[in-house]
């Protein structure tokens, strides 16, 4: 298990998730029309970030990432988080958001933008030690 901060730092923020758009992918759904349908879902976002990826389209990889990396902010911040402090990967709701930044790294990566993959690695360090290596990026 996972220990986060002390008793001076932020508690962890678990955010509440998108249970339609979640299902929606579950069930099959295109990730586009779930990212239309739910543009705030950041899961969605990261599901066509991770296809982009995988079938070598890193520019659309890096727009769909960043906006799901954006959509998890907004939630995040309305979550209170303070844009530091732990985000926990093994709680699920939270996966959304960490794997869009794991894909804008991956993304950044890929097109040699250096200084990006380097702020993805530290923000997933800061939100979960265990999410780097949770989204293969150790």
């Amino acid at each position: 298990m996972t220990s986060f901060g002390d008793l001076l730092g932020p508690e962890p923020v678990l955010l509440p998730g998108d249970i339609e758009a979640e299902a929606e992918l579950l069930a099959g759904e295109k990730a586009a029309i779930v990212a239309a349908a739910h543009p705030t879902a950041s899961v969605a976002w990261a599901t066509l970030a991770e296809e982009a990826l995988a079938d070598d389209k890193a520019i659309t990889a890096y727009a769909y990432a960043r906006t799901g990396y954006h959509r998890g902010l907004d939630q995040l911040r309305r979550n209170g988080w303070k844009g530091f402090g732990p985000v926990p990967y093994r709680h699920e709701p939270n996966r959304g958001f960490l794997r869009c930044v794991a894909a804008l790294a991956r993304a950044a990566d890929a097109i040699g933008e250096t200084d990006e993959f380097a702020r993805c690695l530290d923000l997933l360090d800061d939100c979960d030690p265990a999410a780097r290596v949770e989204l293969g990026l150790a």
